[in-house]
This record gives C-alpha cells, sequence and structure tokens, in this order.
C-alpha cells in the first residue's frame, strides 16, 4: 500500500472505507467497459457517429470542475478565509506582503500523491518585451500628466510592476536593457516559455516558496537585501493540497476585480471568471454595505457571470465580524455584539443589492445570499461559536457543489447515455429487429429534438427582432454615450491620462479606486440591454428540465459553452470593431493629444458607413443559427444512421444500468 492510499484509508475512516471501495469498484467496472467499447468502435472506423461516439466517451475521463470565484480588494481577507474555508490555515500568505491585483491563484486538490504543489504559468517572454516597449512609449511624451491629481492612474501601476521585478534598475534602462537574461536567472522557465513546479510536504513550506510569485513588498528599507518579485510575469499560480475533500471537483480561484492589460492574462481571467458556478465577493464587515470596491466589481462582471457566464451563486461575504472592542466586556457580552452587528450587516447587504437593478437582471433574488463569517475565531477564537463564524456553512456549500459533481456518477451516468444512444442506433440498423426499447428511446429523443428545435426557432425570432430594435437604439444614442464618456464634468490633465489608458487598453481602464471606465461595454449595452430578457428564458442555468438524460449527455456541455459565447459575442464584435480607432488614437502625444484621441474616437463611431452595430447583431444571429444547427445535427446523428458498423453494445447497456442502479441505490456520504 503506497503513502497517497494509506492517506486517503486515515482522512476517510474505516466507516467509510467500505462505501467507498463500493463506488471505486463500480468506476473501474463502467470504464473498463467503455474502453473495450471504444476499441470496438476503433476497429469498426468510417462514419461520423463512429468519430462522434469516440469523442464522447474520451470527454468522459474529463474531469469537470465546479469553479468558485473569489473577488475582494486587498486588506479584505481573502487569504484567510480560503484558508479557512479549507483548512489550511498557512496556505496562502497572509499580513505583512501585500498581494498583487494582477495574479490569479487557482487552489485545488492533488488527487495524485501528498505533497503541496504549485504550477507557475509566465506570460510569454514576447508578451513582456512588448508591454515594456508600450510602457516606455507611454513615458517618452505626456505633457498633459497630472500626477498630483491622478495618483493611482496607468503610471503609477507601471512603476510599481518595473520597482517589484527590477528595483530601481530599471529607472535609466531601455527595454532591451530590461530583457536581459540576468533579470531572469531565477526563473529559467520564463525564458523557456514552460511552467516551473513547486513541490513541498507542507502548506507552509510551499507558501514561503511561491510568495514572490503573487506578492508584492515595495517597502524594503536600507540595507536589506534586494528582493525580486516576478508576479509582473506570473499569469496563473495553482496550488495542488492533498487529501482535501472539499476540493475534490471544486477550483477556488482567487481573482483579480477586473482584467489585465497583457492580453493573453486579460482572456484567461474573462474565461475563469465566464466558467464560475459561485462568486464570493469579500468585503471588510465595518464598511461591506457602503463599501464601492466590492459592488463596483459586482456590477462590472454581472454580464460575464450572468447572460455571458455560469453563475448560479452570488455570495457576499463580510470579512471579520470578530473585529470588534472587547472592552471590559464578559465574552457573553461580546459575543451577542457580535451576532447582533451581523445581523445588521446583512440587513444593510441585502438593501444595497436591491438598488442594483442591472445586476439583478441577471441574477434573481434566491442567486444572492450574505455570510458574516470570522476565519480568525473560526482557527482559534474563544468568543463565536464555530457555527457562529458561518465558515462551516461555506464550507457545507462547497461539499454540496462536490456531491453535484460526484467523479463515479458523473462517469456512471455519462456512459448509460452514451450506450443507450449507441443501442439505440444499432437497433435501428437491423431491419425487422427494432426493439419495444428502442422504439422508446428513439420515440422519446425524436419527441425533445422536436421539442428543442421548436423552442429554439420562436428564440431566434425572438432574438431577431430584439437586436433589430436593439440596433436603432444604439445607432440612435450612440453619439449622446460617446459625450458623456469622452466629457466627464471633470476633465483635464487627469482625464487625459485615463483616456490614454483606455486607448492603450483595448477600451478598458481600471483605476485602483473608482468606477471603471469601458468604452466598448458603453457602446454594447444599448444591444445587450435589449436581449437580456430573452436571453434568460431561452438559457436558464438549469438546461437538465428541458433534456433527456440521453440528450442531456452530449448537449449539456454544449449549451452551457455556447450560451457564452453568442451573449458576449455582442460586446467582442464591438471591442473588435474599435481596435484600429484605439491604435491611432494612441499615437497622440503634447498638448492636444486629448482632443486628438477624442475626435478619432467620435470620428470612428459616428462615420455614417460604420456598420459596427448591424455587424454585432449579425454575428450573433450566426452563432445562434450554428448552435441550432449543431444541436439538431449531435441529435439526428444517432436517429438516421443506416450504417451497421454500429457495435451491438446491449450486453454492456445492461451491466452499466445495473452498476447505475446500484449506485444510485447507496446512502449518501455522511459528513465526516
Amino acid at each position: 500500500m503506497d503513502d497517497f492510499v494509506r492517506g486517503k484509508l486515515i482522512q476517510w475512516g474505516l466507516s467509510d472505507c467500505i462505501e467507498r471501495f463500493k463506488e471505486a469498484m463500480i468506476l473501474s467496472d463502467v470504464k473498463t467497459i467503455m474502453k473495450n467499447v471504444y476499441l470496438r468502435l476503433r476497429e469498426q472506423d468510417g462514419t461520423k457517429l463512429n468519430a462522434f461516439l469516440k469523442t464522447k466517451i474520451s470527454d468522459l475521463e474529463t474531469d469537470e470542475r465546479e469553479l468558485v470565484g473569489v473577488f475582494g480588494r486587498t486588506g479584505t481577507g481573502k487569504s484567510s478565509l480560503i484558508n479557512a474555508v479549507i483548512g489550511e490555515k498557512k496556505l496562502l500568505p497572509t499580513g505583512s506582503v501585500s498581494a498583487c491585483t494582477s495574479v490569479m491563484i487557482k487552489v485545488q486538490a492533488n488527487t495524485h500523491n501528498l505533497k503541496y504543489e504549485a504550477d507557475i504559468e509566465f506570460i510569454t517572454k514576447e508578451e513582456w518585451k512588448d508591454e515594456l516597449w508600450s510602457i516606455n512609449q507611454l513615458g517618452v511624451d505626456n505633457p498633459d500628466k497630472d500626477k498630483e491629481s491622478d495618483p493611482d492612474d496607468y503610471h503609477f501601476d507601471i512603476n510599481e510592476k518595473l520597482s517589484a521585478l527590477y528595483g530601481d534598475e530599471w529607472k535609466d534602462k531601455t527595454p532591451e536593457n530590461l530583457m536581459d537574461n540576468k533579470y531572469f536567472k531565477e526563473i529559467p522557465e520564463f525564458l523557456q516559455n514552460r511552467k516551473k513546479t513547486l513541490t513541498c510536504d507542507s502548506a507552509q513550506e510551499l507558501s514561503a516558496k511561491f510568495v514572490k510569485y503573487t506578492r508584492n513588498d515595495t517597502k524594503q528599507g536600507e540595507g536589506r537585501e534586494v528582493k525580486r518579485w516576478y508576479w509582473p510575469l506570473v499569469k496563473c499560480v495553482t496550488i495542488r493540497v492533498p487529501n482535501n475533500d472539499l476540493l475534490q471537483h471544486v477550483t477556488i480561484v482567487d481573482l483579480p476585480g477586473n482584467g489585465d492589460r497583457n492580453k493573453s492574462r486579460d482572456e484567461m481571467w474573462k474565461g475563469i471568471v465566464g466558467s464560475c458556478s459561485a462568486v464570493w465577493i469579500v468585503a471588510g464587515i465595518a464598511r461591506a454595505a457602503s463599501e464601492s470596491e466590492s459592488w463596483e466589481i459586482l456590477k462590472n462582471l454581472s454580464h460575464l457571470l450572468g447572460n455571458g457566464g455560469a453563475c448560479q451563486h452570488l455570495h457576499f461575504i463580510c470579512s471579520k465580524s470578530d473585529d470588534i472592542e472587547d472592552d471590559d466586556h464578559s465574552i457573553d457580552d461580546v459575543r451577542a455584539r457580535i451576532l447582533k452587528r451581523n445581523t445588521e450587516a446583512k440587513e444593510e447587504v441585502l438593501k444595497e443589492f436591491s438598488k442594483l437593478r442591472a445586476v439583478k437582471e441577471h441574477f434573481g433574488d434566491d442567486s444572492f445570499k450574505v455570510f458574516t463569517v470570522s476565519s480568525r475565531e473560526f482557527l482559534k477564537g474563544k468568543r463565536l461559536e464555530k457555527e457562529d463564524t458561518e465558515i462551516p456553512k461555506l464550507q457545507n456549500f462547497l461539499k454540496n457543489l462536490n456531491d453535484c459533481h460526484s467523479e463515479t456518477l458523473n462517469y456512471v451516468s455519462g456512459a448509460h447515455g452514451i450506450l443507450s444512444l449507441i443501442q439505440g442506433a444499432s437497433c435501428r440498423g437491423a431491419a425487422g429487429q427494432k426493439s419495444l426499447v428502442c422504439e422508446d428511446l428513439e420515440n422519446k429523443i425524436n419527441d425533445q429534438l422536436g421539442r428543442i428545435l421548436e423552442a429554439m426557432n420562436e428564440a431566434y425570432k425572438a432574438f431577431e427582432k430584439c437586436l433589430s430594435e436593439g440596433v436603432k437604439k444604439s445607432k440612435l444614442s450612440c453619439e449622446k454615450s460617446l459625450k458623456s464618456f469622452l466629457y466627464p464634468r471633470k476633465s483635464g490633465g487627469a482625464f487625459c491620462g485615463q483616456l490614454k489608458c483606455v486607448v492603450n487598453n483595448r477600451g478598458i481602464y481600471q483605476p485602483k479606486k473608482g468606477k471603471q471606465m469601458n468604452l466598448n461595454l458603453k457602446l454594447a449595452s444599448l444591444l445587450t440591454d435589449s436581449i437580456d430578457e430573452e436571453f434568460r428564458k431561452i438559457f436558464p442555468s438549469n438546461h437538465d428540465a428541458l433534456l433527456e438524460e440521453n440528450i442531456k449527455t452530449k448537449l449539456k456541455k454544449l449549451i452551457r459553452e455556447r450560451k457564452k459565447t453568442i451573449y458576449n459575442s455582442l460586446i467582442e464584435t464591438i471591442e473588435k470593431s474599435m481596435q484600429d480607432c484605439y491604435r491611432r488614437a494612441a499615437e497622440f502625444r503634447g498638448k492636444d493629444s486629448l482632443q486628438n484621441m477624442r475626435s478619432t474616437i467620435e470620428r470612428h463611431v459616428l462615420e455614417p458607413r460604420n456598420k459596427m452595430f448591424d455587424l454585432a447583431k449579425d454575428v450573433m444571429l450566426t452563432l445562434l443559427k450554428n448552435l441550432m444547427k449543431t444541436m439538431k445535427e449531435s441529435i439526428e446523428l444517432s436517429l438516421k444512421t443506416n450504417d451497421d458498423l454500429i457495435p451491438d453494445v446491449s450486453r454492456e447497456l445492461t451491466m452499466v444500468q445495473k452498476l447505475f442502479d446500484e449506485l444510485k441505490s447507496m446512502p449518501e456520504e455522511e459528513d465526516s
């Protein structure tokens, strides 16, 4: 027995071992069956259905994980919260060094060994070279820059980023000098464009090793050894924790509140945000309801999480709930005061959420829940019971997510669906041999296909009507939208710097404090508003009710992924159409650069021949048509084949059905 298996047995406890062993044997048996079916399909190659089925069997091996995205400004206790929830109090660094704002940190289970591991994924060498060149260009000539009135702009971020990596050396160096290999001796993986893997025996040891890739400490006093912080080069850090059932099928992702100026890092960020099934927004309890940054994060992300994403659970977490003066009060009095403030904080947060009409259009009230947590009291406190810290509630939430994605149940149910389709196709190929079971299966699939296609055709007509109205409104209102964006009440040197950041960052600027400036979203807003309600009707959070088990296996993931692509196409088409305009606007220097940038953007958007809004509409409708076509083809593939090369899997289907029934009858796992 190896250390990994021994560790698992100790973790589970003897009472769970028998049930887990049965489950493991069922999974092993079904995997063996599907491997043999795959080999039979490969031997009988040559049909479109055959290739489709092999792909679906291969897809069963993919470990689909639920993503929980964690947002919140530095200092709100995100790291302490994650550590407490997963029971690893020394995993993510807290305290002395500040978290940087651009690195994504994924925390998931290590299912291969008993080590603590971290994969460091870097941006490419070419991307960093381009970024250094852009930074240099911005610093060459910008007389309109007003440092006193705009301390948190792009230039402040540049200073922080370059100082972290190079110390003070960057100030007198060219971009070519800063690409010298001597600066990257500790991270040859960056130069070789590959991941760096750290492996340790404890969480504390791993934390000490990866801190330089995720944190920043620019306040190094005189006489201290100069330390390099490599977060400016890091795209993502994936941490793997052994012996942790809460992370078995769940990945917790500590995310920046906005995208990034680096394109590949920004694309990864958008992909992860769009795939989150749950989001935790963390704010200190003292100012939870009034902290604008938390609400701005929620407002900025609503389109990526809701119609443009997969989020079903929004959790607003008021952290540091025990942060209250003890004075000379008894423990009981302090506890009562903490619980009273917790109740008041929840009421205030719910009241604030009720005001966010645009956010609520993407999420119902049932999706939004408020928690008041204390990581410190949960780990070693005396003033609160563990239940009062509400950490156990979040742990139960993760446990439920894991239960929804049981590896064995997912695999066996998927295998059952695929075998049912193979057998249905096989029976239809034998003239005069069609069984009642196959007839019933075909009737069900035909019925579902008809219902789905009818619904999709109705949806297409409704979308076309809504989008046509949205295009009309966008054309009439875009001049007004541009004026409000380009000519704010307070403008001047500070605004010139902000607009320069907008055009240099593909239409988006996120200051360290305050509202995000997103010209693409501003221009696309009337289009997205026009279809939001109809979109939620056609693509509800849960598609299962519309689909039979056999169809669900094939189409559930397809619909979920295509839904995000279809919705986000509106903003992405606008952004793509604006890129040439941004490039030209970014080239202006000198005293008239603000007005020149404004004029360039206005001319581009208001150009009578500009078909940007019509193009966005056409792209979305084309994607919707493609989804309808793909769904129809994938279902009809098994209905219309007359090919004799589909194997008879009646025996395998019977075996898997028996194992599936046995698995479903097993008692649910008790809490340890």
